[in-house]
């Protein structure tokens, strides 16, 4: 749970507040001390020239007047100055006083402003005055004659009086510093103000370049350090926006070069963990791309063989490559590449991992190496037999009439078969020259009358008596086709039905059309073909029953030649059967 933040404005307000109260506390304070100190000093001033002017007054009198007219002119001035003035002896006696009888006053020697006027000096001191039961400012003058001391004039206040003009003077200093103190604080609160609504609308700013509006810009009008800050706010959405937009280039890039890429990648941390995968890689390792990432390879890959490699490969410093096997419900060969994934730093982070599927180069090389040794063993027999009859016939057969010609007759056989298999390989290589070179003239014609034509064609040349062939075909179908090759392909798979159908042969033509292919099935009622047969019958040389093949003459080409035939109609042909029920054979070809 995040902590609660104070907004800006009560960390501005309170310390601008606090600092000018503060200052304005310890102004008032200076000045209410120096005004006192200052009061205090004017007053002593004062006094000091009231007891001058009354030592003035008191030129030519004697101490010892018997009309103590020293203590009438006391009480005289004393009131018209209200200031209490008083005269002591040398003897600290007083003679004279403005607000007391001064025979009955104690002796004043030992105060310390009548000592220090006794020395000549000006005297000047506070304490409370007993007669006057009262806190009091005493200033000292010394009366001299003739050089000499012969008495001090006192001139005093009572504090009471300076406190009070004192406290006048606190309470304007009060009134005005409160007056400041208000306007400081509007002052504060207007300066803090005006620095939080920036600041606060750079919060907005970066809130809205933080959810990915980049496009938006803050005010640079302001000439001062926020300005600058705004400034740079916006350079910093400028790049962050070309930065993001050429990120996001690159992995749109990336991720249209990975989804387009037939080979499968895939990528995993140092823990064995995917974090990248391509749909090639999903469907090749049978997952979920979806659900695949951040998952253990463990948990999401069966094969035994790809988990070691993965290991291995993280635990190399050199790229690594090795052939696995997937086992399912077809069998895929895989050419797997992986090498260390580095991060800037060239710090292992995981590793990456190609996979090609060579299933097909793997079954292309099968079927290689069994046309190699199906035509070496097609080739072989009659050449064989042929040495073999003729070595017979030079041995002494020849001589031989009946034996002769028997031998001569099956020479003769495996000739036309070999002549057969030789014609049929150099057809379905001029087929497939004409196809890759794109030279098959095709032209729009009826199937119904070119499929009519290749059946009155076949019932005129097959030695077979017992069969019926039907055809169920709109006159309205037309199809881009080039005629001798189509001729040839319907043929062979007339000559297959017949060949490998049992008693009453019955053989059905359909032509069907739809919007996007016509479709000729060539249906039977024969033998029919196993089904661990069918992916592979189109070969060259594959043949589902060698025995019956070569006994009923055929060469074990001619359902590749109908599949080349197909391709160069850029059409392709399938199959279904049951065995003991017959077979279909379906020639696609695409609309016009």
């Amino acid at each position: 749970m995040s902590k609660k933040r104070k907004k800006l404005l009560w960390q501005l307000y309170p310390s601008y507040l606090i600092i000018a109260i503060f200052s304005l506390v310890v102004i008032a304070w200076y000045i209410s001390t120096a005004v006192k100190e200052f009061y205090f000093q004017e007053t002593a001033e004062g006094l000091k020239v009231r007891a001058t002017l009354f030592r003035e007054l008191l030129h030519g009198t004697s101490f010892l007047d018997p009309m103590n007219r020293i203590d009438h002119l006391c009480k005289k001035v004393g009131h018209e100055t209200s200031t209490r003035i008083t005269v002591i002896t040398p003897e600290g006696l007083v003679v004279g006083d403005s607000e007391g009888n001064p025979w009955r006053m104690e002796n004043h020697a030992d105060r310390p402003e009548i000592q220090t006027a006794m020395g000549g000096g000006t005297g000047i001191a506070t304490r409370y005055s007993s007669t006057l039961d009262k806190e009091m400012m005493y200033v000292t003058v010394p009366i001299q004659r003739e050089n000499k001391v012969v008495g001090v004039v006192r001139a005093s206040l009572p504090v009471t009086t300076v406190l009070g003009t004192l406290k006048v003077i606190y309470r304007e200093v009060f009134i005005i510093g409160g007056i400041v103190t208000i306007l400081v604080a509007i002052a504060s609160l207007i300066i803090s103000y005006r620095i939080k609504q920036p600041l606060k609308e750079i919060r907005v700013g970066a809130k809205r370049f933080a959810s990915g509006d980049l496009d938006y810009r803050l005010d640079e009008m302001r000439a001062d350090e926020i300005g600058s800050l705004a400034e740079t706010l916006n350079l910093m959405a400028v790049q962050l926006d070309d930065r993001i937009k050429t990120i996001t280039q690159q992995r749109n890039e990336l991720k249209t070069v990975l989804s387009s890429m037939v080979e499968g990648v895939f990528a995993v941390d140092s823990e064995e963990r995917i974090v990248g995968i391509n749909q090639a890689a999903a469907e090749l390792l049978n997952i979920d791309r979806e659900t695949s990432y951040e998952r253990n390879v463990q948990e999401i890959i069966r094969n035994a063989e790809l988990l070691r490699f993965i290991s291995r490969t993280l635990a190399s410093e050199e790229p690594i490559e090795a052939e696995i096997v997937l086992r399912g419900e077809r069998e895929l060969y895989l050419q797997a590449h992986g090498a260390k994934l580095p991060n800037v730093g060239e710090n292992r982070i995981g590793a990456l991992f190609v996979l090609n599927d060579v299933t097909r180069l793997k079954r292309l090389e099968n079927i290689r190496r069994d046309f190699v040794a199906n035509v070496s063993h097609e080739l072989k027999t009659p050449i064989t037999s042929i040495k073999g009859f003729v070595e017979t016939l030079k041995d002494g057969a020849i001589n031989e009439p009946e034996n002769a010609e028997k031998f001569l007759n099956i020479i003769d056989s495996h000739s036309d078969r070999l002549n057969s298999i030789i014609e049929d390989l150099l057809n379905l290589s001029r087929i497939e020259q004409l196809a890759e070179a794109d030279q098959v003239l095709l032209e729009e014609k009826k199937l119904e009358e070119v499929l009519n034509d290749i059946i009155t064609l076949f019932k005129s040349e097959t030695s077979e008596p017992n069969f019926d062939i039907k055809l169920n075909c709109d006159s309205d179908i037309m199809a881009n086709i080039s005629p001798p090759l189509f001729e040839r392909g319907i043929l062979n798979l007339l000559d297959n039905a017949v060949k490998y159908c049992s008693d009453d042969c019955f053989i059905k033509i359909e032509v069907e059309r739809d919007d996007r292919e016509i479709k000729i099935n060539i249906v039977d009622n024969g033998i029919g073909i196993p089904q661990e047969h069918l992916q592979r019958i189109f070969e060259r040389f594959y043949r589902v029953d060698k025995s019956r093949s070569r006994e009923v003459g055929g060469t074990g080409l001619g359902l590749s030649i109908v599949k080349h035939i197909t391709a160069a109609h850029r059409g392709w042909v399938s199959v279904t059967s049951i065995p003991g029920k017959g077979s279909t054979f379906t020639i696609h070809l695409p609309v016009n």
